[in-house]
């Protein structure tokens, strides 16, 4: 079915997924067989068809146990993989408290496309990467370091957060992990059958060559041949996974942030940048860029920065700002945050010391002093020299008046209590 929007081509690239990760499973049985050749030409005198036939017969036997000890990997993986990757890692589970900005941005983008908010995990580490785990909603988690948080701004972080998502909503990480997971096998059988070979082989040959006819030899080389193919597409399978859904990834955020610029500015400022310490090849292959590079781009896991940029500026019109060099600076944000709590310090100092700016009215006292009295009637002796000791309506009481009876204003004849009939702003007052 040919693809032609987004949603297509992420149905197309999961049915492509499903069917590489049953060839994928296939390859344990080639392996299986592969090994039981090589035992038969050991083992047997006889010519080459023969010794086909009782390497398959042997393979019909063997089959179930393969497949029950295939399963039993997958469920242990199943259930303890991100405690591995975590113990490889060294990645560790936050909470909203510990990160709140990034539980925000992750919110926000979970709650614009109705899914579960997955858990948030950070390595301590300042390189600058992420990746996405699990295989189910339980289990789903986005890890980032503390680099790629130092140095990224909001946008670019929110961009991130989407790609990874994506990878969920998409159903790459399940697969990849399955993947992983298929791939390990047949790395292990792939170890196994050459060090029984090595091991044990030349034992038998000198002992075995005179009961051994022509057919011997071709067996055992088809058996080497059906494992190195073997191994390289198990190998080559893990490339098509992981490369495709990189670009529908990087689409994916932009369709969830509806800026294609800071997908664009995060993937320069991570290119080059995110080699884990201590990570294994399977677990950058899940990580948002894979810095170990092969021939050219031939056995890369992950497609160039270049053509991931390429494609978001052709398909989504984002501008490259190109390749960033050098050690990449703090954010003018986290700078001005720095410089606020060096404030805040100074502030603190500043008051543990005593070194106060003094008031309207004079110093402040040490050891809490009383408040001044300020009050009109002059009755505390801290008064200001120039306060006047009535209110700008009134006069002091005469002599003789009683305490608080109104009088006129005044210094001249008229002064003294009032009498008659108060005179207000708006006329006399009318008596009853």
């Amino acid at each position: 079915m040919a693809a032609y929007g987004l949603y297509t081509h992420i149905q197309s690239n999961r049915h492509r997924s499903i069917a590489l990760l049953i060839g994928l499973f296939f390859l344990v049985y080639v392996l299986v067989y592969a090994g039981a050749l090589v035992a038969v030409g050991l083992s047997f005198n006889a010519d080459l068809p023969t010794l086909m036939q009782i390497a398959w017969i042997d393979l019909l036997k063997a089959a179930p146990f393969a497949t029950i000890g295939t399963l039993i990997w997958i469920f242990i993986a199943y259930h303890f993989h991100q405690s591995m990757i975590d113990a490889i890692t060294g990645g560790r589970e936050v909470t909203r408290a510990e990160q709140p900005r990034l539980y925000t941005i992750l919110e926000n983008l979970c709650i614009s496309r109705g899914i579960t908010t997955p858990k948030l995990k950070i390595i301590d580490t300042d390189a600058l990467n992420a990746f996405a785990t699990g295989m189910n909603d339980k289990q789903y988690s986005i890890t980032v370091t503390t680099g790629l948080l130092k140095r990224l701004n909001d946008d670019e972080i929110e961009a991130v957060l989407g790609h990874e998502l994506t990878h969920i909503r998409n159903g790459d990480v399940r697969m990849m992990v399955i993947a992983v997971i298929i791939a390990g096998v047949v790395s292990f059988f792939v170890e196994l059958v050459f060090r029984l070979w090595f091991y044990n082989g030349f034992s038998f040959r000198s002992s075995r060559d005179d009961r051994r006819g022509g057919g011997a030899g071709a067996a055992i080389l088809i058996a080497v041949a059906l494992i190195v193919v073997a191994y390289i597409l198990s190998f080559i399978i893990r490339l098509a996974l992981s490369r495709s859904r990189e670009f529908l990834a990087d689409a994916g955020s932009v369709e969830l942030t509806k800026n294609p610029d800071a997908m664009i500015s995060a993937l320069r400022k991570i290119e080059g940048r995110g080699e884990l310490p201590g990570a294994t090849s399977s677990v950058m292959e899940m990580c948002m860029d894979n810095p170990r590079e092969g021939f050219g781009e031939l056995f890369d896991t992950h497609p160039s920065v270049d053509s991931r940029v390429a494609a978001l500026v052709k398909f989504a019109g984002g501008r490259d700002p190109g390749p960033l060099p050098g050690p990449l600076a703090l954010p003018p944000g986290d700078e001005a945050q720095g410089s606020d709590q060096e404030n805040e310090q100074g502030s603190e100092q500043d008051n543990a010391t005593g070194d106060q700016t003094p008031g309207p009215w004079g110093p402040a006292q040490a050891g809490g002093g009383t408040a001044p009295d300020l009050s009109p009637s002059g009755t505390g002796g801290n008064a200001p020299a120039d306060l006047p000791a009535s209110g700008p309506w009134s006069a002091p009481p005469a002599a003789g008046s009683p305490s608080g009876a109104p009088t006129s204003p005044g210094d001249g004849p008229g002064a003294g209590p009032i009498t008659g009939p108060v005179q207000g702003p708006w006329g006399p007052h009318r008596s009853n």
